[in-house]
């Protein structure tokens, strides 16, 4: 389901999203409009506008904590047009599965969009890239962030955009092995030597994202 006051935005995503096989069961040009669709019939995922009507401030951030309150088994896509690492931070913070952030920007990028979608309909976490880059720019003081190399801040930067060690391979033009021993080698420098993979791996992109 889309929701987005522009209409022929809505219906671009719509377009893009059907043409990669996609169901697009409503639209909506509100939140209120939105929660009545998914009250009626729980998508996999919804695509939210940050900003909607009538202030146009946090209208689409506050749909999105309210769905994942009340239909957890929903994945919500937050689309916006400025970066906003608050967000970012927020949902790895909240440990939350099946949401996203994604700059409208990055729709032009079919494929990134489609694979976006698809990731939090599973369950996934979806981080912008851009999002991810402003955080790593920013100034801070000395961490345990300092010590991994060049690669392993590589290896750590995909990660944070929710991505699985194969999407790193792909990205990164690196072995399976190799990977796994960069993984290793980033939980081993920050400190995170027990419990899951996929625990450890959302607390050493939370401190990341921190710096």
């Amino acid at each position: 389901m889309l929701a987005d006051d522009s209409v022929l935005f809505r219906e671009g995503i719509a377009r893009v999203l059907r043409d990669a096989g996609l169901e697009v069961m409503g639209q909506a040009g509100d939140v209120a409009g939105l929660m009545e669709l998914v009250g009626a019939a729980p998508p996999d995922a919804v695509v939210v506008d940050i900003r909607m009507p009538p202030t146009h401030t946090t209208e689409g951030l506050d749909a999105a904590a309210r769905l994942r309150e009340e239909y957890p088994q929903v994945g919500v896509l937050v689309l916006s047009a400025h970066v906003e690492p608050a967000y970012a931070l927020e949902l790895v913070e909240t440990g939350a599965h099946g949401a996203g952030y994604l700059l409208k920007d990055r729709i032009t990028d079919v494929e990134e969009l489609v694979e976006a979608v698809r990731r939090v309909g599973a369950g996934g976490l979806v981080i912008d890239p851009g999002v991810v880059a402003q955080l790593v720019g920013r100034a801070r003081a000395h961490s345990p962030l300092d010590d991994l190399s060049e690669r392993e801040r590589e290896v750590l930067t995909v990660m944070a955009e929710g991505r699985s060690n194969q999407a790193i391979c792909q990205r990164l033009f690196l072995s399976p092995k190799t990977v796994e021993a960069y993984v290793r080698s980033v939980f081993t420098k920050l400190g995170l030597h027990q419990g899951a993979d996929d625990n450890r791996r959302v607390l050493a992109v939370l401190a990341f994202l921190r710096g």
